[in-house]
């Protein structure tokens, strides 16, 4: 068989677009990303309007707060998605969420911000994990490993590309105009989520279904025990709070590097990090040379990407950092997506909604534990905090490999 071309791996996730369903769903997914886009970019600018002092505060509260939502939520969300109509929880939560931003704009206290962000995100927590577990049910199983690719390759183009247009428009029409245009993408977005095929989203038969209902904590607390029995899945999780650890040092330092390590100016912060978010979305696009069931040579070489690129951060030139940062794209991607691929490969549809909305919690969960990491060294050590951060993501990436790794002998080719 001839081996593929570059080209030809970077159009092979497009091959999930068949599915009209899919497709449907991608696209009103999209369309709400980059919405959200722009409502993150006026969250960032106003608080300035209650004083520029207090504006780095406020900003932070409000992520806090939105992947506090997350993690309290998601489980439950996902709960709910192997229980009742997922077309209705994507239209309801949709729709609320469209309500939630729409309020942005009339907010005049700092309280109100963080209300409205709260339950914003207490929304996305339900839509986001119901999304992902859809997607198994509607795409071939030849093309579910596309289908997450084109999704979590369009989310971290549209990271890069999203808040430079939302940037652009902001300047035209203010720090609370902008929030208008999240709402009009929520309306378009709502309208494809409306056309979608309700019976198609529901696999799960009557007979798939308990007799006797569990209860909701009893179903949060075995979906968690699904995301971690499987040794596959739990191999992935480990690999991704890795990747956590160096993510988070790449979000919070390199800004400072950049200022105050390199006495370089904003411009050059925006396209390092352009850098990154180009080489995610290459990977993502490209991230399917790895075809095994475990996809363990991903995992594996997605981590080490990572942290070696972070190690020697401090000590090089700003071109070099540009390099050094595609490749920690790179790494980002191949570490973190297969785990929901794992999730629709190897969880029955009946328990999937439930496991993704675990997964969903769990991986923000490790993210509001590399946060204050990296923060820790970025504030210890300035000069040197990607070199402890490397250092650290390396050595859990070999704890990762001597205690999680799959022991179980897998079938030839895996």
């Amino acid at each position: 068989m001839p081996t593929p071309s570059p080209f030809s791996l970077l159009l092979e996730p497009f091959q999930s677009l068949r599915s009209r369903t899919f497709a449907k769903l991608y696209f009103a997914q999209t369309i709400s990303l980059l919405g959200d886009a722009f409502t993150w970019v006026g969250l960032a600018l106003l608080p300035y309007q209650f004083g520029r002092e207090r504006s780095a505060i406020i900003l932070s509260s409000a992520l806090t707060l939105r992947v506090t939502a997350f993690i309290i939520f998601s489980p439950f969300a996902g709960v709910l998605a192997d229980r009742i109509d997922r077309k209705k929880i994507l239209y309801v939560t949709h729709f609320i969420r469209m309500g939630i931003v729409t309020c942005l704009p009339f907010v005049n206290a700092e309280w109100q911000i963080y209300v409205l962000v709260f339950f914003l995100n207490v929304f996305n927590a339900f839509f986001t994990p119901t999304y992902k577990s859809i997607i198994p049910q509607v795409v071939e199983k030849a093309y579910y490993r596309q289908a997450i690719g084109l999704s979590t390759a369009t989310f971290q183009l549209l990271g890069v590309l999203g808040p430079g247009l939302a940037g652009i428009l902001a300047v035209w029409l203010g720090a609370r105009d902008i929030f208008f245009v999240d709402a009009v993408s929520f309306v378009v977005a709502g309208v494809l989520i409306l056309l979608l095929p309700g019976d198609l989203l529901n696999t799960a038969s009557a007979k798939e279904r308990p007799e006797k209902p569990l209860s909701a904590w009893a179903d949060v607390l075995n979906g968690a025990r699904l995301l971690f029995g499987n040794p596959l899945i739990r191999f992935s999780l480990a690999i991704e709070f890795v990747s956590a650890i160096a993510g988070a040092q790449i979000l919070v330092n390199t800004i400072g590097h950049v200022k105050d390590g390199l006495h370089l100016p904003d411009t050059y912060y925006g396209w390092v990090m352009g850098a990154f978010g180009v080489g995610a979305t290459l990977a993502a696009f490209g991230g399917g040379f790895d075809k095994t069931t475990s996809r363990r040579v991903s995992l594996i070489v997605g981590a080490l990407l990572l942290g070696l690129a972070i190690t020697g951060a401090n000590y090089v030139g700003y071109p070099v950092l540009l390099g050094l940062w595609v490749l920690a794209g790179l790494g980002q991607s191949l570490a973190e997506i297969p785990s929901e691929t794992l999730i629709g490969e190897q969880i029955e549809r009946s328990q999937q909604g439930k496991v993704f909305g675990s997964h969903f919690a769990f991986s923000h969960l490790w993210w509001a534990i590399a946060y204050p990491i990296a923060g820790f060294t970025g504030s210890q050590f300035p000069g040197q905090n990607f070199l402890y951060g490397g250092l650290l993501t390396l050595g859990l990436l070999m704890a990762a490999l001597v205690v999680f790794r799959p022991k179980k002998q897998l079938s030839p080719g895996q």
